[in-house]
């Protein structure tokens, strides 16, 4: 109640504020130089302010929205997703010498084999026009001792519900990095004791790029399907900066012949 009467007293307000200035410039080439003056030291005044307002408003609403799940997905997709480390804000942003196995946001860690962790992690908000994801994930390597770098993300119940071996399971990236890198996706499905892994290299000849997981080819029990994750595995990545500005999954099945 107290909020609707707030904003009706604003409104009112502004309607004043606006034709009290309609009217300053209806009469602004017949008034005084002395209230010609000081109307326009108050046009100035409340001009700067409507700037940083205007400025902040137009920075802000241009950037993708926090929470949102928009996501390019393909035709017949029964399924689609973005990971919470693109889609909100986490609790802790960023981290500097990352231990070899960290929890960045429920259902995603950074897994390594380093000595002497000289691995640096961000969550960043993206404010490119062409980005639809609200934050990207920045991940900054110095020197690196260990054999491997792995980002494991665990995919939600919603994507082993209803799994058949006739489904195409897709994982689209914008990857940004200094220099060139190897990255490998491996999808990893549990069902019963046993756990399939299908594993594709990303075809980094460009920014925007996907990968297909043809379940046609696994030998999945489609009765004991219990979860699915998937190991981002970056190979050599010393001395690198790698952005991955947005990261999607979706499902569909396959066109019967």
């Amino acid at each position: 109640m107290a909020g609707r009467l707030r904003r009706w007293i604003e409104s009112v307000l502004h309607r004043r504020s606006v034709r009290r200035w309609a009217r300053a410039g209806d009469q602004v080439k017949a008034v005084d130089l002395a209230t010609l003056s000081r109307w326009r030291g108050q046009a100035r005044g409340l001009r700067r302010r409507l700037d940083v307002v205007i400025h902040e408003a137009d920075h802000r609403l241009a950037l993708p929205v926090i929470g949102s799940n928009v996501v390019r997905k393909p035709i017949g997709s029964d399924w689609w997703w973005r990971p919470m480390l693109w889609r909100g804000p986490i609790a802790v942003p960023g981290l500097a010498s990352v231990p070899g196995k960290t929890t960045i946001c429920d259902g995603t860690t950074v897994f390594h084999d380093c000595r002497r962790s000289e691995l640096t992690i961000r969550q960043i908000r993206n404010t490119r026009e062409e980005d639809i994801a609200p934050f990207g994930f920045r991940m900054d390597v110095f020197r690196f001792d260990g054999s491997f770098l792995s980002l494991v993300l665990d995919l939600p119940e919603e994507a082993a519900r209803g799994l058949k071996l006739r489904h195409l399971i897709r994982m689209d990236v914008l990857v940004q990095m200094e220099k060139p890198l190897e990255i490998f996706a491996r999808l990893n499905i549990k069902h019963g004791p046993n756990v399939e892994q299908i594993v594709r290299e990303l075809p980094l000849n460009q920014e925007e790029v996907m990968v297909e997981f043809d379940l046609a080819y696994s030998k999945i029990n489609e009765k004991r399907v219990e979860r699915l994750w998937v190991d981002l595995i970056f190979e050599g990545p010393e001395m690198n900066q790698v952005i991955l500005r947005d990261l999607t999954f979706s499902r569909r099945p396959r066109a019967e012949l």
